[in-house]
């Protein structure tokens, strides 16, 4: 396992971020990143990440990957050190009022539903500036960049054309949004999170800088009983 690891970051660019998506993974799967050097866990539910953290004693930066209930805002404000599916003014408030109390900082990315999928969460691309400029009046969230994950396909070109108008997101709303960031620290908008097992290749191509691998680091997931 730390050896399909390894073989994978030497495919990956240098300034690519490879997180390992540990959905319905144990907690060898993530020993087995952080001992080939992938230190970015991504979780999908609130609970489970609390869980394996508990049984995980490698370093690790642990990041929201899956869709984020507003009743769980408050917990994973504690759990996560990143959120990357932030996708609407009210989740991001709650999120500042929990880290508020608990005295925290967490990096978010906004969640773009770049299909406009009728039942995927995600913020649609029109709506973006307006979110990410509310969101940066949050003194407790550190707006990163965007995420997104394209509707399925036949094949990794499929998604090509969805990655690219990412892109173009990103480039425009880094135009838009002020710079420097107002912040005492050189945070930087700069984390365009996209690309899986299946299409991370094209994602990066098309200007990926975090992609979320599971199987393609660890394998198939055994089939269930």
């Amino acid at each position: 396992m730390v050896r399909r690891c390894e073989e994978v970051l030497r495919q990956v660019q240098p300034h690519v971020t490879v997180l390992a998506a540990t959905k319905d993974r144990g907690p060898e799967e993530v020993r087995a990143a952080s001992l080939a050097g992938i230190n970015h866990i991504g979780e999908n539910y609130v609970q489970e990440a609390e869980r394996k953290r508990a049984l995980v004693t490698e370093p690790a930066v642990w990041h929201m990957i899956g869709h984020l209930q507003k009743n769980k805002a408050k917990k994973a404000a504690r759990v996560f050190d990143w959120v990357e599916t932030v996708d609407s003014v009210e989740l991001a408030r709650r999120l500042e009022l929990a880290l508020a109390v608990q005295e925290r900082v967490l990096n978010v990315l906004i969640q773009v539903n770049i299909g406009r999928e009728p039942h995927k969460a995600g913020a649609h691309p029109e709506d973006v500036l307006t979110l990410a400029q509310e969101i940066r009046k949050l003194p407790h969230l550190v707006l990163r960049g965007l995420m997104a994950t394209p509707p399925p396909g036949e094949g990794p070109e499929d998604s090509r054309p969805h990655f690219r108008a990412m892109r173009r997101l990103f480039e425009d709303l880094r135009m838009r949004l002020p710079t420097p960031y107002t912040r005492s620290d050189t945070t930087e908008f700069n984390v365009l999170s996209m690309g899986m097992s299946a299409d991370w290749e094209v994602a990066v191509e098309e200007g990926a800088t975090l992609i979320r691998l599971g199987t393609a680091l660890f394998g198939p997931l055994p089939p269930a009983l």
